[in-house]
């Protein structure tokens, strides 16, 4: 039995950023629209009616123009008013969830980022630096569904999707009846993915790629928007499942979460060893949130910075000729093509966040290492001697941008 989306989504194609969503009217400009030439009252409906063929006939009465609906910019053909963009502040955002959240602004950025391009997030860091607190926020200024997954070794995939239980109705008829599981919301804190078996990972694939989930025989589509924020241990690994780069490469941003400052400890001490809790305000809904999703792809991204995030993914291949010699040297294999599309999507998105009407490579810059920093693989002189993939990207953005400035028109 397949399950419908609980959301309605915002009809039609993607409009770009600051265009009206109203409708035109199809006759022209959208002036007052002249009354209809009526005949006399006396002419029978059943008559043949001649006319030359420049006046045409109309059998009833039209109504005045003052009495119908005038379509202008701001209304519909209907004559409700249009829904115009919805308008996100990545400000706005980042100061509610600031009420709760003590610092780590560049890692709340790159959540809302990745949330904005229809993206997921594999968050890295030690236990007790406020992951759940963070995705819970989130879930609640957006007021979307949150769930929480505790991934173990003995986590079945039918834990996650949910499963097929026999129900009897009052009438003794017995049927099976689909359990939907904790996938099916809009939010979900995948913690410590890590620690489940192979077979559960690729359930969670499934749902992060074609947002759908396989039942039984049964595919059902998961309601939107849908973000997974998945989190893994960098300390203990024994006892872990380490995720296949398939899955990793799923990811459109891996963030690293690091330990909070002094002055950071100290806010936290205040905050959350106190009577106070902080109240959050809703900022959007569902609908303005896929509404946002869709616009972000419409976000438009020069040539020239086009050209430049895919010279920034062919060099990261050490057997391109082009490579620089740091790539060839320390890395194995380089982005696939899912990077490109991570960078340009994450652009987009922090663009539009940032009230842009385009790209810029200052977003293609702060985007580039969350993005690519879990799909470049080091080899083996590359581990030995400490080689970060941040630094390699850093590397590569200051040649990209050098030649873009020297490309510059003076």
């Amino acid at each position: 039995m397949a399950q419908t989306d609980r959301y309605s989504t915002v009809s039609g194609s993607p409009t770009p950023i600051g265009a009206s969503l109203s409708t035109p009217d199809p006759n022209g400009s959208p002036g007052e629209i002249p009354p209809a030439p009526t005949v006399p009252v006396s002419v029978p409906v059943t008559a043949p009616v001649t006319a030359p063929v420049t006046a045409p006939v109309s059998v009833s009465p039209s109504p005045p123009a003052a009495a119908r609906p005038q379509r202008t910019r701001d209304t519909q053909a209907t004559g409700t008013p249009a829904k115009h963009p919805p308008r996100v502040s990545l400000d706005a955002l980042k100061r509610e969830i600031a009420k709760v959240i003590v610092g780590n602004d560049a890692v709340v950025e790159n959540v809302l980022v990745s949330m904005f391009a229809g993206g997921h997030v594999l968050l890295e860091g030690v236990p007790g630096l406020g992951k759940t607190l963070l995705i819970r926020t989130l879930a609640s200024i957006l007021q979307q569904n949150f769930r929480r997954i505790q991934f173990t070794p003995d986590l079945m995939p039918a834990d996650i999707v949910g499963t097929r239980l026999i129900q009897e109705d009052d009438a003794g008829h017995k049927s099976f009846v689909f359990q939907p599981g904790p996938l099916f919301a809009n939010m979900i804190l995948a913690d410590e993915i890590n620690r489940a078996t192979a077979k559960t990972q690729s359930a969670l694939l499934e749902a992060m790629a074609e947002g759908t989930i396989t039942a039984a025989g049964d595919t059902m589509k998961l309601a939107r928007p849908f973000f997974v924020l998945a989190t893994q241990n960098p300390i203990e690994m024994e006892g872990t499942y380490p995720l296949p780069e398939a899955q990793v490469d799923r990811f459109l941003f891996k963030i690293l979460l690091e330990p909070p400052s002094k002055e950071m400890l100290e806010n936290i001490l205040e905050r959350t060893t106190g009577n106070e809790v902080a109240e959050l305000s809703p900022i959007l809904t569902t609908d303005e949130i896929v509404a946002a999703q869709k616009l972000v792809r419409d976000v438009p991204i020069a040539k020239h910075l086009r050209e430049a995030i895919a010279t920034l993914i062919t060099a990261t291949h050490p057997k391109n000729q082009a490579a620089p010699q740091p790539v060839k040297r320390y890395i194995a294999y380089g982005s696939s093509p899912r990077g490109l599309q991570a960078v340009a999507l994450a652009a987009k998105s922090l663009a539009f966040l940032r009230g842009q009407n385009h790209v810029s490579f200052d977003e293609i810059k702060a985007v580039a290492k969350p993005a690519l920093r879990h799909r470049l693989i080091l080899n083996f002189e590359g581990e030995a001697e400490g080689i970060s993939t941040d630094e390699i990207v850093d590397k590569l953005l200051a040649q990209i941008e050098s030649t873009l400035t020297l490309g510059k028109p003076g």
